[in-house]
């Protein structure tokens, strides 16, 4: 994928949004050979649907995109990217139609409408590029496509070529294009330096468990993000069924999401002291695999029975939570393909999250809309606090009875907080399951566009 557009001065084709009510106003500035050309191809300015206007030679002189009804388009993101497909090969410039409050949107989504997943085949796809229009900051916008292809490269790829090795190279590359500092706490490590619980989860698998910590900037408040690295999900001793294993190559989606926030925040620039911190494992069965009814003790010195190995998830991200937490950030965020619960709850396009912070909450609300990115808070609801407390250990990694489950695992990580100033966690799904406009199947970023686009009210930058 290019996430890049085309140069300001290159030759293009003019295109046109056009909306139902508003064809026939634009016909009547058209001569009879466009007007009869539009009406017999039975254009009406439908979503999703575009046409290419012939010149007198028969080669595309300018081209019309269908931009839909105002209900239509609530219901769809990245509009103009839905009429890419009708478009020819090309370059194209916007010349009508496009409201400036959403020439931002819409530009990003062309983008993002570009990437393709090609490290298996050869990208055999049509390119069809765009001059950015007027007035939008292209730069920022080609930043945000670039860290989303990244996010969907990293969840697109199986757990052949994706294990934690391969996400400590994708960590360590990252580092070097921005100038970062990494460090990575790799197998027995873990256990030296008080990392019980990482080990524990991915001890029985060939590549080694390790903590990724990633540190770049030295001015401004200090930002840490937490990404849930587990590159495969068998269940562990509870074993998934063959079906419930099709994706789990996607349960890194929280670092893979994270890694492409870390990437926007450097390459924009933003002037913070940023953190990022992923324990990579990999949750598989074998002799020494940890065991349902073990308990396990955490860097926090808290207690945890283990009910469902197939819930290991938290389990790595409360050391990485613990451990980030003793620095007291400014802010701490925690992204991760948490549970099946959040997806019963609000589906996957919308990304849940939980927080105390009402602050962080209102920005984050406020500026999804314009980032394309669509967010829903959950609740910390401390009445469900005894649902994680077993009797026989602090805490219980899978409660019993099946209510609340995202709720009780995010009640689960808070308990390894406390310190940050203000503390987040998004229970995402990171996989787009049909593909839409701008959205193609598979790999999903989920959160980091909104949070970008909050942090500047958040942490006063």
């Amino acid at each position: 994928m290019s996430a890049s557009f085309a140069a300001p001065d290159a030759p293009a084709l003019p295109l046109h949004l056009i909306d139902p009510d508003g064809l026939e106003a634009w016909l009547d500035g058209q001569d009879a050979r466009v007007r009869a050309w539009v009406k017999a191809s039975g254009f009406t300015g439908a979503l999703n649907t575009a046409l290419m206007l012939p010149g007198a030679d028969g080669t595309p002189e300018a081209a019309l995109a269908g931009y839909g009804t105002a209900t239509q388009r609530a219901r769809q993101r990245f509009v103009l990217a839905g009429a890419l497909p009708g478009l020819a090969p090309g370059t194209y410039r916007i010349a009508s139609g496009l409201p400036d409050d959403c020439a931002g949107t819409e530009s990003l989504g062309w983008l993002l409408a570009g990437y393709r997943f090609t490290r298996y085949v050869a990208d055999s796809a049509v390119t069809r590029q765009l001059v950015a229009p007027e007035g939008v900051d292209a730069p920022r916008i080609e930043v945000l496509a670039a860290a989303e292809a990244l996010t969907r490269d990293l969840v697109n790829t199986p757990a052949s070529d994706m294990g934690p090795v391969a996400l400590e190279a994708a960590a360590r590359a990252l580092a070097s294009t921005h100038g970062a500092s990494i460090e990575v706490i790799t197998g027995e490590a873990l256990l030296d330096r008080n990392f019980p619980m990482i080990h524990a989860v991915g001890r029985a698998a060939e590549q080694a468990p390790r903590l990724i910590d990633l540190r770049w900037g030295d001015t401004g408040p200090m930002l840490t993000l937490v990404g849930k690295g587990v590159c495969f999900d068998t269940g562990g001793l509870n074993l998934k069924p063959g079906a419930s294993m099709g994706l789990m190559k996607k349960d890194m989606g929280g670092a893979a999401n994270t890694l492409g926030l870390a990437q926007m925040i450097m390459a924009l620039g933003l002037p913070v002291r940023l953190r990022l911190l992923i324990p990579a494992v990999e949750n598989s069965v074998a002799g020494n695999s940890f065991r349902p009814g073990d308990i396990l003790t955490s860097r926090k010195g808290l207690t945890v029975e283990i009910n469902n190995t197939d819930a290991e998830g938290r389990l790595v991200l409360a050391d990485a939570l613990a451990y980030a937490d003793e620095e007291k950030p400014d802010l701490m965020i925690s992204m991760a393909t948490l549970t099946g619960a959040a997806r019963v709850a609000v589906g996957p396009d919308l990304a849940p999250f939980y927080t105390d912070a009402e602050d962080f909450a209102a920005a984050l609300t406020q500026a999804a809309p314009g980032a394309a990115d669509p967010v829903w808070r959950m609740p910390f609801h401390d009445p469900y606090e005894p649902m994680i407390e077993p009797g026989i250990a602090d805490l219980d990694n899978a409660p019993s009875g099946g209510f609340a489950g995202s709720i009780t695992a995010a009640l689960f990580l808070r308990r390894f907080t406390g310190q940050a100033a203000r503390y987040a966690h998004f229970d995402i799904y990171a996989w787009q399951p049909a593909a839409a406009p701008g959205r193609s199947k598979g790999g999903l970023m989920q959160g980091p566009r909104a949070i970008v686009a909050a942090l500047p009210k958040m942490l006063g930058l």
